[in-house]
């Protein structure tokens, strides 16, 4: 009976664990049983903390370009806006369960995790007026 005990309180243990980092998420990305949304014009950008980010250029205090290792460029949009990414000179990007950043992932701006409403592919960003 002692076992029986050991063995289902690992087992919720695990179950925790899986749901806790994002385990579904990840499972479905990589079985490619992606939602229908990622599917219907949402993107994603693979390896996006080992060398997948090329370069990055804020668009105001909630749009984020980001250009993939491959030179395609994608808008990410914040679910709310970050007074300091007009400022940031470095981002973070986060990602749940495999290295591949979606709309389920989060930008880091100045210490802060701010969570992602879309990722779409997108044109380059708009050139800067010139003074």
């Amino acid at each position: 009976m002692a076992e029986f005990k050991r063995y289902a309180i690992a087992t919720v243990a695990a179950t925790l664990a899986f749901v806790a980092t994002g385990g579904f998420q990840a499972m479905a990305q990589a079985t490619g049983d992606a939602p229908a949304a990622t599917q219907a014009g949402e993107a994603a950008i693979p390896f996006v903390n080992h060398g997948g980010v090329r370069d990055w250029q804020a668009a105001g205090d909630d749009k984020v370009y980001v250009q993939d290792s491959q030179g395609k460029w994608y808008l990410a949009t914040l679910s709310m806006p970050s007074p300091d990414l007009p400022f940031a000179t470095a981002i973070g990007f986060e990602t749940k369960g495999i290295d591949r950043l979606d709309k389920y992932g989060a930008i880091i701006i100045a210490g802060t995790r701010y969570s992602l409403a879309s990722l779409v592919t997108s044109g380059p960003p708009p050139a800067k007026p010139k003074k």
